[in-house]
């Protein structure tokens, strides 16, 4: 993905809590999800457990959205700083996702992406790298540290590119959308195949899709390529249920499947960025997945 040079960042968006051990540093708490949970702690709020459980000891206290703007972010100005810095980038990404997503929701509310490293305070309990992106709905924060994306491409295979990072934060957004209309419903235990969790996944990457298609119409980002979209496709399908099964363990059990398989989640990506529209992104009632 390649910013307009010329265009305006609003770093305010991004709070930066790296190296600060107010935040929680190495916590020691329960690491879910190997690096690729992707948002772990929205599944286990659909499965109807406690976040803090899952991700920690911590205090369950969010990281301060009005903590003051860090010295590297400040920096992030225009579209030239986010083609030559990773977290420019964010920021970039973030400001472009938010404003396509303000024309589409009534009332949008903005939710901030907290860029960490090693562990993080949140509304959901004390988080670890090792949980990877996530969603935490009580303080509607996104929590990112950068290091995910290496791992992403170290171990899984997925393309290192802008656009398979950008993926990333569009996913997690996703997960704003739903939970700003009331998509993000306790589920029970239902994990599986077909369960509520790999349905509340898939429609993320979807909506994921739909921004994608719309990038561009902000002026702040230039028209994708196909080689962009290839490497979105590259990470969706790098955590797929049973990619990371097969890699982690050797084999693939589908009833514990929580986000859909790697196939179900480039053609839900591709589904939202074919059309556009979020109307096309009703995974609850789809009848085949």
């Amino acid at each position: 993905m390649t910013f307009d040079p010329n265009a305006q960042l609003d770093p305010s968006q991004v709070t930066d809590v790296r190296g600060s051990s107010r935040y929680g540093g190495r916590t020691g708490g329960v690491a879910i999800g190997g690096g690729l949970g992707l948002v772990i702690a929205i599944v286990y709020i659909l499965l109807g457990g406690n976040p803090a459980d899952l991700v920690g000891s911590g205090s369950g206290q969010a990281v301060d959205p009005n903590t003051p703007l860090s010295s590297a972010l400040a920096t992030c100005r225009t579209g030239v700083d986010a083609n030559r810095r990773e977290d420019c980038q964010i920021v970039g990404y973030v400001n472009n996702i938010q404003a396509y997503w303000a024309t589409e929701v009534d009332g949008y509310r903005q939710a901030k992406t907290v860029v960490f490293t090693d562990g993080v305070s949140t509304g959901c309990g004390t988080a670890t790298s090792s949980t990877g992106p996530f969603y935490c709905p009580p303080d509607e924060q996104v929590y990112l540290d950068l290091g995910f994306f290496r791992e992403l491409e170290d171990r899984f295979g997925a393309k290192d590119a802008p656009f398979a990072r950008a993926y990333v934060v569009a996913h997690e957004y996703g997960h704003h959308v739903q939970n700003l209309l009331g998509d993000l419903q306790p589920g029970g235990n239902d994990s599986g195949p077909t369960g509520r969790s790999v349905r509340t996944e898939l429609q993320a990457d979807c909506y994921a899709g739909v921004w994608a298609h719309h990038a561009a119409s902000t002026g702040s980002i230039q028209p994708l390529t196909r080689d962009q979209i290839a490497a979105a496709d590259s990470a969706a399908a790098a955590v797929g249920d049973d990619h990371i099964q097969q890699q982690s363990s050797g084999g693939v059990d589908p009833e514990s499947f929580t986000h859909g398989t790697s196939e179900q989640r480039v053609r839900w990506f591709n589904r939202g960025y074919a059309s556009g529209e979020p109307t096309d992104c009703d995974t609850f009632n789809a009848t085949s997945l």
